[in-house]
């Protein structure tokens, strides 16, 4: 039998982070808290985005539904921000296109308010015209728009209309779902000085407002939108206060506009004339649809933070799911949940940071640290077995597919382990009904290599 060898995870290249030390976390510290997060349609969900922050460092626990990993969405394009990075702006960039979805987003959402198309495209003249606010340039010196700022790439001239560098931070959802007459009749004049969403009422007024465009968008964005339905309004309670200030504001973004056949002032030369055949601008307007972030948990990484660390409390509706409760919604949700949470508390309390396995075609990946310091070291498949290593495994495995799967593993500079969780062949299902189960199982872990002739043959010959 083939001794198995251990090789050093790969480290990445480019490393943007420095390593924060991850849970569990001193119980008695002046720095612990408990986070909150829900159960919707059967995922677990973290609003806040202080135990967002907090979950993703101490551990990177979770996903960003908008992100690769990390959740750190911004609806500022990254080509353009380099684009520009001279300009020492302060804003979000985006292209033309991609601020004209948020803009049909959010007409979408005014037609779902009862809104006739005229009141609608009103609004939002109204609410995304172009704005002249100052802006720094690189000395420090502030200006005004529509000015020659600077050349871009490719000969072309790029204009600078008009930036905040004080209305930076503060974000909102378009909310003109007021119904009041003098509402409706300010949107049909079209004043330039009535901004729909920068007005807020009374306080009474305004928390009914949020819960009306959420409810509405909540049935046809999910979790895209701020503040959730009424029904949860209990729950999120926590999270919509700590946002309140946010959402009172609009969010001032950048958007990168072309004009053809115009030319700067003072390039009247033929050489510019033949090569500046449009004129590209960054125009400050309103953001009329704010998507907002929100960090995705695993069933597994879910349980480990509540039972594991005590650290999560989970709730459904209005009301925290205990332990026992959790165990058994997440193995109902889905069905080999015991199996997975094993192994992956096993490898959490070797060091290791596990996360989904599925694009692998496995149950886990292992990661050194954390998924931004090194690459996967191993693709795990996880199966719950008897004292004879016998029972109904989850994952049938035959010649082939093993063979298929160990070199989709290799292929991507991985190893393959098989992880057998040993269950004694007295344990009844009743111990397998709370985590307390895991006591008595005991774990094998099995590396899979490819056997290669030709190289065991030249070892064979040097000895």
């Amino acid at each position: 039998m083939a001794e198995a060898v251990f090789h050093p995870p790969r480290r990445k290249r480019r490393v943007f982070e420095s390593y924060d030390s991850p849970f569990p976390v001193d119980v008695g510290g002046k720095d612990f808290r408990i986070c909150q997060a829900e159960i919707i349609n059967n995922n677990v969900i973290v609003r806040n985005p202080e135990d967002i922050e907090r979950l993703y460092n101490k551990g990177y626990f979770g996903k960003g539904i908008l992100s690769r990993s990390r959740p750190a969405y911004s609806i500022s394009d990254p080509l353009l921000v380099t684009k520009w990075q001279g300009a020492n702006i302060n804003m979000p960039i985006i292209a033309s296109k991609k601020y004209q979805c948020h803009v049909q987003w959010a007409k979408s959402i005014l037609q779902q308010q009862g809104f006739d198309d005229c009141s609608v495209t009103k609004i939002l003249e109204n609410y995304t015209k172009p704005l002249e606010l100052p802006f720094l340039e690189e000395d420090g010196a502030e200006q005004t728009g529509n000015s020659c700022n600077r050349m871009g790439p490719n000969t072309e001239n790029t204009e600078l209309s008009g930036q905040s560098s004080t209305d930076t931070g503060n974000v909102v959802a378009l909310s003109p779902e007021n119904q009041n007459e003098g509402y409706k009749k300010a949107c049909l004049e079209g004043d330039p000085t009535f901004d729909p969403v920068a007005i807020c009422g009374s306080k009474e007024q305004e928390q009914s407002d949020l819960e009306e465009i959420a409810e509405a968008s909540c049935q046809k964005h999910g979790f895209h939108m701020r503040c959730g339905c009424k029904a949860k309004k209990s729950t999120e309670q926590r999270s919509c206060e700590m946002i309140k200030s946010k959402e009172c504001a609009p969010e001032y973004v950048l958007v990168q506009e072309e004009e053809e056949g115009s030319l700067c002032p003072g390039d009247d030369s033929a050489h510019a004339q033949e090569n500046l055949v449009k004129k590209e601008k960054l125009v400050c307007r309103r953001n009329p649809f704010r998507i907002f972030e929100y960090l995705q948990l695993s069933l597994e990484e879910a349980f480990f933070l509540v039972y594991a660390l005590g650290c999560l409390s989970i709730y459904y509706g209005e009301e925290p799911l205990t332990i026992l409760k959790l165990w058994e919604v997440f193995s109902e949700v889905k069905p080999n949940f015991k199996t997975t949470y094993m192994a992956y508390h096993y490898f959490r309390s070797k060091g290791w940071v596990p996360k989904v396995g599925l694009k692998y075609g496995t149950d886990l990946l292992l990661y050194r640290k954390g998924p931004p310091f090194y690459h996967a070291s191993y693709s795990v498949i996880a199966e719950l077995v008897d004292d004879n290593f016998e029972g109904s495994l989850r994952r049938p495995l035959s010649w082939k597919s093993l063979s298929g799967l160990n070199r989709t593993t290799v292929n991507a500079s991985k190893e393959l382990m098989l992880c057998y969780l040993i269950r004694p062949s007295d344990m009844t299902e009743k111990e397998m009904s709370t985590p307390e189960c895991m006591r008595r199982i005991k774990v094998q872990e099995l590396i899979v290599t490819r056997w290669v002739s030709s190289r065991e043959r030249s070892e064979q010959d040097e000895l």
